[in-house]
């Protein structure tokens, strides 16, 4: 039987798309294309395996499990989930969430509370139904992020905010399954993986999601660190631990 796996649609992943495509392993699952939002919810029903979801939601995914040493992550400027408003942090009294990752949402919410020192009203925004004001304040993430985030007056890169308020990197997705899994399928799943992080160009020559070569090479060479390392692993620990403290020991890693 195939494992059933979610990839997210976005720039920032696509060297995982190319490694499971271009592997061995590509004959032992069953591939498809998710947002963040949607991906979390079909592992926590048990529609997929396996999935790169928002850390945030980890711990509500029953028998969870961490199983890659790679992520979505960030040592500096991410570039791709920004708090874009036309006024300073000071002034936000309304921010509207992208309604596309929990991580980011949750995020947001910490950073206001523990660092940023505000309290505005949080609203759901689904930004394929809606339109954007310059005016007003909104957290992006992803591909729009990128493209719209430059519009705006005030930007802030929310892992740049967070590595200046805890001074250790940021993980906003992981590969994590619901299920125990053959360690061997593991092994090649994550052979997969490593092969697309170290053949980012020819993974942009064949995705490139509208973005010129030169933007999307700087971009994932730059602003996404996709090993999961022993930092990013004590950062993630901080985060569940200030958003979701009562859950965090409910998450597993394989190994």
């Amino acid at each position: 039987m195939l494992i059933r796996v979610s990839v997210i649609s976005y720039l920032n992943t696509i060297p995982f798309v190319y490694g499971l495509e271009n592997h061995p392993i590509r004959k032992n699952i069953d591939m498809e294309f998710s947002t963040p939002a949607q991906s979390a919810e079909k592992l926590k029903k048990g529609a997929i395996d396996i999935g790169i979801v928002p850390v945030a939601i980890i711990p509500q995914v029953k028998n969870n499990l961490i199983i890659s040493d790679y992520c979505i992550g960030a040592e500096g400027k991410v570039a791709s989930v920004l708090l874009c408003s036309g006024k300073p942090l000071g002034e936000m009294d309304r921010i509207y969430m992208d309604t596309e990752s929990k991580t980011s949402v949750l995020l947001t919410r910490v950073l206001a509370k523990h660092y940023w020192k505000i309290a505005p009203e949080f609203i759901d925004f689904s930004f394929s139904k809606e339109k954007l004001y310059l005016s007003k304040s909104y957290v992006l993430i992803g591909d729009k992020a990128i493209i719209n985030g430059q519009n705006f007056k005030y930007v802030y890169d929310l892992a740049e905010e967070w590595i200046n308020f805890r001074h250790l990197p940021f993980v906003f997705a992981c590969w994590t399954a619901n299920k125990d899994l053959d360690p061997a399928f593991i092994a090649g799943f994550n052979d997969a993986l490593r092969y697309g992080v170290e053949n980012i160009e020819k993974a942009v020559d064949r995705y490139s999601n509208g973005f010129s070569k030169e933007y999307a090479l700087k971009y994932l060479s730059n602003n996404v660190s996709y090993n999961l390392n022993a930092d990013k692993r004590a950062g993630l620990s901080e985060f569940w631990s200030l958003a979701l403290q009562e859950l965090k020991s409910k998450v597993r890693w394989f190994g």
